[in-house]
């Protein structure tokens, strides 16, 4: 890559007019000594976009984005920096500077091949318009491609003669190693004359940077061809896992229209959704999607969208995609999933229901994680708990290749989750037994459900005597309580998975620290509180972990203290988050159900009046923050248990 100084950058802008470079993508008037605009940022209908040409650059202030006409390549048609430069100097007629003689050869050689290959390209192109090319224009006529199609696209069309390209190059002064170099014309090992790769074909371009045409894909014609489609060799201009077939013009349609990349199977995809009116689709070259092709996809859109045939082959063309994006997904950066009705491809679709049934198609795209999900757990029995714990293992390698900690995490959590929701056990009916609504003798238990669909107890988890002692913590140490606990003894998530996964915290610092220690935990289920820590202090909740850690009050629970045994931290636990499940969750509950019994007669109402008047008190007591018994975790469970049985007399009748 030629290395581009600060005196070549400068002398490039200096020949160059921002004005007439952003004017060909936003439309610009005279104010002055500048030139205004509507923002290509966003969306607005005052102009507050500027450029300076004295000054030689832009200014918005509906985004407050500034630069030059190079930062302005980059930033509205996603070009990587060299090749924003390599466009604007081929514009300013600038020669790119070579970093070494080799270098100045090798890009001699590449311009050498790159002219023999547009020459080609105008040939097949002339081909297709003549008598010769009358078979392959009837079979782009009879797949509904139209002339713009064509014109778009350089379509064309390679004879059936041995050499009739390589004749036709060789009389425009290019040379044989030049032609067999570009991949053009191949040489037989025997010492034989070379002769024509591409015959009795219909032939696609491939362009590259600066849209020049570095490559070719050729269809063939004849149905007992050897290869139906056929590319050309690797060349020092053509790497075919580095190139994506209608990159630059869709990658410039995606700028402009504000929406996704969409990635096909093949050139006629491609064509056909240009025709449509579908003007950012790409395709990769006969082969699954390859690192550094994702890799240009993210440089131009978040989340592009791949689209694949509905069939067998499809499907697991996008699996294998998952796998090869894993690894390089980033905050912000994925994929979607778009499945073709069965049996179609996009050109079908397109031809037979047209754009609205391929929009529609594009608007049901799924999430990198759904298509995931859907694939681990459809393609294995669960049927027992070993097979369970293995999809769960499993999962767990998969959150590991994702390279990025953050997104690791995400994903962590994320799996996590749906696995708790899974294989969580459903609820009884209320009609299959007739002792789920009997309620047992008040012994503090707890309470899950609603009055609706009746209530589960569960035995109580005996308070620590120290918190029995200083009654109901505040808000914010009860919720610190229970992430702490997990900070000094991870082996506590193993444990209540399910409880940590739903918990609901009030306290944002303490929500984003909670999150930090699943993932963490999710990645490496055997770290220890120290090294869990360690790696805290460098995320993005080292000042909630400052806190819960220097907290006085959670300091003098003898569950929190870090050389607890798991089992005291475990019974603390469970007593700690009943409390928070009373303060943040049953008070609501029992009187959202009391309110739902409103008009259901004076029986009903009595009882709703009862439960809010217990509310009130409870919320006076916790609120004076007492230390004696009168908001303990007794009062509360008995509180609780009162609440629930007159909200649910009605139902009980």
């Amino acid at each position: 890559m030629p290395r581009f100084t600060p005196d070549f950058l400068d002398e490039l802008k200096a020949r160059l007019r921002p004005s007439d470079v952003i004017g060909r993508y936003v439309k610009l008037k005279k104010q002055g000594n500048e030139w205004a605009g509507l923002s290509p940022f966003t969306k607005e209908k005052t102009p507050s976009f500027f450029v300076n040409d004295q000054k030689g650059f832009y200014h918005c202030f509906s985004s407050g984005k500034h630069g030059d006409i190079i930062s302005f390549l980059q930033e509205t048609q996603r070009m990587p920096f060299h090749e924003a430069v390599e466009r604007l100097a081929e514009e300013a007629g600038l020669p790119l500077p070579a970093e070494t003689p080799m270098e100045a050869e090798r890009a001699q050689k590449a311009q050498g091949l790159a002219e023999a290959c547009a020459a080609a390209a105008a040939f097949f192109a002339k081909s297709l318009k003549r008598n010769q090319g009358r078979g392959a224009l009837d079979y782009l006529r009879g797949r509904g491609v139209t002339d713009q199609q064509i014109d778009q696209f350089t379509i064309g069309f390679a004879p059936t003669g041995r050499a009739e390209l390589k004749d036709y190059l060789l009389n425009k002064g290019f040379t044989e190693d030049v032609l067999i170099e570009a991949g053009l014309t191949i040489k037989p090992d025997d010492g034989s004359a070379s002769f024509d790769r591409f015959r009795n074909r219909v032939m696609f371009p491939i362009t590259g940077a600066r849209d020049r045409v570095i490559a070719f894909g050729g269809r063939a014609l004849d149905p007992n061809a050897r290869a139906k489609y056929l590319n050309s060799p690797e060349t020092p201009l053509f790497h075919k896992s580095s190139v994506l077939y209608n990159y630059s013009a869709a990658r410039t349609a995606s700028a402009e229209d504000n929406a996704p990349l969409i990635v096909c199977e093949g050139y006629m995809d491609v064509v056909a959704l240009w025709g449509a009116g579908i003007r950012r689709a790409v395709a990769p070259l006969g082969t699954a999607l390859t690192e550094d092709q994702l890799a240009l996809l993210w440089r131009a859109s978040d989340e592009p969208v791949l689209c694949f045939d509905g069939d067998k082959a499809g499907t697991g063309a996008a699996y294998r995609a998952i796998d090869r994006a894993l690894p390089g997904l980033k905050p912000g950066k994925s994929l979607n999933f778009a499945f073709m009705p069965e049996g179609q491809d996009p050109d079908d679709l397109v031809r037979s229901d047209g754009p609205t049934a391929m929009q529609d198609v594009l608007g049901a795209a799924q999430p990198l994680v759904n298509v995931l999900w859907d694939r681990e757990i459809q393609s294995r029995q669960l049927d027992t708990p070993e097979r369970r714990a293995a999809l769960k293992a499993h999962l767990r390698d998969l959150a590991k290749t994702i390279a990025d900690n953050d997104v690791r995490g995400a994903y962590g959590v994320e799996l996590a989750r749906r696995l708790d929701e899974q294989f969580r056990p459903a609820p009884r009916s209320p009609a299959g037994d007739a002792r789920q609504n009997q309620r047992p003798q008040n012994r503090g238990g707890k309470w899950s459900g609603n009055a609706r669909q009746g209530f589960r107890y569960t035995e109580p988890a005996q308070p620590t005597p120290d918190l029995k002692r200083r009654g109901a913590p505040t808000n914010r140490a009860r919720e610190g309580a229970l992430v702490l606990a997990a900070i000094y003894h991870p082996g506590l998530i193993e444990r209540q998975e399910s409880a940590f996964l739903s918990l609901d915290l009030s306290d944002g610092g303490l929500k984003t620290l909670l999150c930090e220690v699943l993932s963490a935990i999710s990645v490496d289920p055997a770290l220890d509180s120290a090294g869990l820590r360690s790696h805290l202090t460098q995320s993005g909740a080292v000042g909630p972990l400052e806190r819960v850690l220097n907290d006085p009050e959670l300091s003098k629970q003898r569950f929190l203290r870090p050389d607890a045994e798991l089992d005291e931290v475990e019974q603390g636990f469970k007593n700690a988050l009943a409390h928070h499940l009373f303060e943040s969750t049953f008070k609501q509950e029992v009187a959202r159900s009391a309110s739902q019994i409103f008009s259901d007669g004076e029986t009903a109402w009595k009882a709703a009046t009862a439960a809010r008047e217990e509310i009130k008190n409870l919320n006076r007591a916790s609120e004076s923050n007492t230390r004696d018994d009168t908001d303990s975790p007794e009062r509360f469970e008995d509180a609780l248990e009162r609440m629930k049985a007159s909200v649910g007399k009605k139902f009980n009748r």
